[in-house]
């Protein structure tokens, strides 16, 4: 953010809820909200009592069949790669993994924080996926969702058509951040625009938020999807 005169950076300053004043770090303490407006204070040392040593290392507690493992529980993935003497370890691993199926459940410390997370094969590589604790997922029956519900054959036939009318081979470089990619050919042209004003498009009109008769969509899309597609008049650039 930048003020809008001369595009200073805004700061940012710590204010006291009860009466607005700037508060200064040597008088911000830590808390913990354990009921409505009641606080506990933490120190340095309550944290360092509960920190869990950073090892640098990824400690493998459990194997575990990975179709048994809700998709929901994963988070981040990342690439790992073994420390110089190490890489027959990190291709043994790697096939035992891919042959039997399973994933190590591991433990690992990122910064301060501890983490759960999986040991997975991916290709010629072992790729470590943070996981979700179990009391961080949200309890399904705490949601509004149906359950069993009656539906009709026809229904679920025109439901089967339509899946069966848009299914793809998976193709992930097919999909692509729209709002990213048209954010950053506006900046591009305000960039060869020496910062100045471009011209601005009228903004499209917002789809409606409530879907009144899910069948009715069902429908039209099945509509959409069998007519033939117009070709594109653009150019690769």
């Amino acid at each position: 953010m930048l003020r809008r005169s001369d595009l200073s950076p805004i700061n940012y300053k710590r204010v006291a809820e009860a009466d607005g004043k700037e508060v200064p770090w040597d008088q911000i303490a830590k808390g913990y909200e354990y009921e409505d407006g009641k606080y506990v204070i933490l120190k340095d040392e309550d944290f360092k009592q509960a920190d869990v040593e950073a090892t640098q290392t990824v400690d493998i507690v459990d194997f575990v069949e990975l179709d048994d493992i809700d998709p929901v529980f994963f988070s981040k993935p990342y690439y790992m790669v073994p420390v110089k003497g190490g890489e027959k370890a990190y291709a043994l691993l790697r096939e035992v993994l891919a042959e039997t199926g399973k994933v190590g459940i591991a433990k690992v410390v990122i910064k301060t924080r501890q983490y759960l997370a999986a040991v997975k094969p991916r290709r010629h590589a072992l790729v470590l996926e943070l996981m979700h604790f179990a009391d961080e997922i949200s309890d399904l029956d705490s949601f509004s969702i149906p359950k069993e519900t009656k539906l009709g054959a026809k229904e679920i036939e025109m439901a089967k058509t339509l899946v069966k009318s848009m299914s793809e081979k998976w193709k992930p470089d097919k999909y692509h951040d729209d709002y990213k990619e048209a954010l950053m050919k506006r900046i591009q042209a305000k960039i060869k625009a020496g910062g100045k004003e471009i011209p601005t498009k009228a903004a499209p009109k917002k789809r409606a938020a409530n879907v009144i008769d899910l069948v009715d969509v069902l429908r039209k899309s099945i509509r959409e999807s069998g007519r033939p597609k117009k070709k594109s008049n653009r150019r690769a650039s």
